[in-house]
């Protein structure tokens, strides 16, 4: 089987271009087609575990799930997860390759290109269709040499490119035809295909731009996509998904704060909670106050523990967390959150910059080295509670001290995590853990609402199937497979 292969690149940045091939893998998938999601190069600290035991970015696992397919290293041989404002950890085909800054990487492009071209022929080989998702903006040419993400690629691989204009940010008309004037006339010639993104309002009035930007580029109209509104209730992979903040909810009986610092990882951990109707989460930026009448502080994951820890007692949230604790709250910490609610976190190695000891907050007795192999694993086992779980892990780091002795689930034979003396701050390497509806409905009753009513895993597959419909309805799939080769 080799199968055919359609490439979607954006005029920019959050176009859409995720999204978009999430629903054309399902609706694809629905049309008795065989399909594989292909991004050859991602930048994100929102990672997920693999079925090949590595890790890729989170929206190639919502495009696998879309899919309805395992998830593979090779759906994304290079994943960037940032750890500083110039640099960052290089993972190639699931394993940590090092750690590169900008103009390093630059120079690495050329041979990890192999990599690339090697996961993509493993998936043609595979499957009736690769959607291949670009990066960033097309019209980046100050980056085209030795480009591995966007026209690099395409080219390489001899893949069709349909273009993506969001009408929602304006000017879609002068992005989607500047690109074809700032690209290489050869890279252009890859474009056969247009799609503008996120109309609102009556599509009539947007007839005549199509009919332009069609005009001035020669590309084939795909279709004008209206607004999908329920796209906020899908995982999202980039940070720019925590910009907007979050619905107050009036009748909400439980309120959350979530500390949104700089270096913020697998932050999808949040949207389960989001989507109960009983639950307000707010998201606290430093600059402002934790809520005084939370029940639970929660501390997600972080890419950088070492540098967010130092931004999170920076902006005072320390102060607040603590005196969180004394008016009887509890706190959380997830995977990094973790490790910084002990008393000492240390990077012999310089797994994360120089290498350092700093002290923790102190509010559960343990301590952690960040050394040794990075844990890569899908878990199932139960909670302190006896409550079921399934989730994964995905950390560097080793976590000990008198309040493991009180962990926080239970794997076979395996136990990991941490309870303070007063059962009121706990700790754990688990992710997805809020997605498992009995673990959320326990901790709901916990910080006193009631079991969940939700059925988050099924919400999302819903949530998919109508995506899907949307491109069914407003988009020309039968040009986009006559265009795949």
């Amino acid at each position: 089987m080799v199968a055919r292969s359609i490439m979607f690149q954006g005029t920019g940045s959050d176009v859409g271009k995720s999204l978009m091939v999430a629903g054309l893998a399902r609706a694809f998938t629905r049309r008795g087609l065989s399909v594989l999601p292909f991004k050859p190069q991602n930048m994100s600290n929102n990672a997920a575990v693999t079925a090949d035991g590595g890790e890729i970015g989170r929206a190639q696992a919502l495009q696998a799930r879309a899919a309805n397919v395992p998830l593979s290293v090779h759906m994304n041989p290079v994943l960037l997860k940032p750890q500083s404002e110039t640099g960052a950890q290089v993972v190639v085909q699931g394993k940590i390759l090092g750690n590169a800054k900008a103009a390093e990487y630059q120079h690495m492009k050329a041979r990890l290109m192999l990599h690339v071209l090697e996961s993509f022929e493993h998936l043609k080989a595979n499957a009736d269709l690769v959607l291949v998702e670009g990066a960033g903006s097309a019209s980046e040419v100050n980056l085209r040499a030795n480009d591995i993400a966007n026209m690099g690629f395409a080219r390489a691989a001899n893949v069709p490119v349909i273009l993506i204009g969001d009408i929602d940010r304006g000017g879609v008309i002068a992005s989607l035809v500047g690109t074809k004037t700032v690209v290489d006339a050869d890279d252009a010639r890859m474009i056969e295909g247009f799609i503008v993104n996120r109309f609102r309002g009556d599509p009539s009035l947007f007839d005549e731009g199509m009919h332009i930007i069609a005009d001035h580029t020669g590309w084939t109209s795909i279709g004008l996509l209206p607004h999908f509104a329920d796209a906020a209730r899908l995982p999202a992979e980039d940070a720019l998904g925590l910009t907007g903040e979050a619905q107050t909810k009036p009748g909400a009986k439980i309120r959350i704060a979530v500390p949104i610092l700089p270096h913020i990882s697998n932050f999808d951990d949040l949207d389960p909670l989001d989507m109960e109707p009983d639950v307000e989460l707010i998201r606290v930026r430093p600059g402002t106050a934790i809520p005084g009448d939370c029940a639970l502080i929660l501390l997600c994951g972080s890419k950088a523990t070492i540098a967010d820890l130092a931004v999170l007692k920076q902006a005072g949230f320390d102060i607040d967390i603590k005196a969180h604790l004394r008016r009887g709250g509890m706190i959380l910490g997830l995977c990094g959150g973790y490790q910084m609610l002990g008393a000492t976190l240390s990077d012999p190695d310089g797994i994360e910059g120089p290498p350092s000891t700093v002290e923790g907050l102190g509010l559960l007795n343990v301590e952690t080295v960040l050394t040794g192999d990075k844990r890569l694993v899908s878990v199932e086992g139960r909670s302190f509670d006896g409550e079921a779980f399934s989730g994964y892990e995905m950390h560097v780091g080793v976590t000990k001290g008198v309040d493991c002795e009180r962990p926080f689930y239970t794997i076979g034979n395996h136990v990991d995590g941490a309870i303070s003396a007063d059962g009121r701050v706990f700790g754990t390497y688990v992710h997805g853990l809020f997605s498992d509806d009995g673990q959320r409905s326990a901790w709901l009753q916990r910080l006193g609402g009631q079991r969940s009513a939700l059925n988050y895993e099924a919400q999302v597959d819903a949530v998919l199937d109508r995506l899907a419909d949307h491109m069914e309805r407003h988009l020309d799939l039968d040009a986009l497979l006559s265009i795949a080769r």
